[in-house]
């Protein structure tokens, strides 16, 4: 795992910050564009200098996404932890409809586990036209 720790008052580049949070490019001038990473300042000679506060956040929003997150409950989440009057109950309800909608989704992925079981079960080696798993999907 790609580890950010810049000591304070380290500034780098996009390529730098990229290599070190192991995302794209792209994916940082992306978070850019939709404002969940703060606007980096620039150089005299026009280039993003990046500091330790946009690593701390492009690496939040990359865990966030790892754990299934969508980037509004992200948002929600940094807004949540920027705020020193925000309640640990809000963060708490984010993550719980989160789970429920992990938990659905495991369900669900039983289902197609016990349907898809049953209809290789089902296949016997015959002609396409009369393939069970063929069948299923039309």
């Amino acid at each position: 795992m790609n580890q950010i720790t810049p000591s304070r008052g380290e500034t780098f580049h996009i390529g730098e910050l990229s290599r070190r949070a192991g995302v794209h490019i792209e994916t940082i001038r992306y978070y850019e564009l939709i404002k969940m990473l703060p606007p980096p300042p620039r150089s005299e000679g026009g280039r993003r200098v990046y500091g330790a506060e946009h690593a701390q956040t492009l690496t939040f929003i990359r865990r966030g996404r790892e754990l299934g997150f969508t980037l509004n409950e992200i948002r929600a989440l940094i807004a949540l932890g920027n705020s020193s009057f925000a309640c640990c109950c809000d963060v708490r309800e984010i993550a719980a409809k989160h789970l429920d909608d992990v938990r659905a989704k495991i369900a669900d992925l039983k289902k197609l586990e016990r349907l898809l079981s049953q209809t290789i079960g089902r296949c016997e080696g015959g002609t396409a036209p009369e393939c069970p798993v063929l069948e299923i999907l039309t």
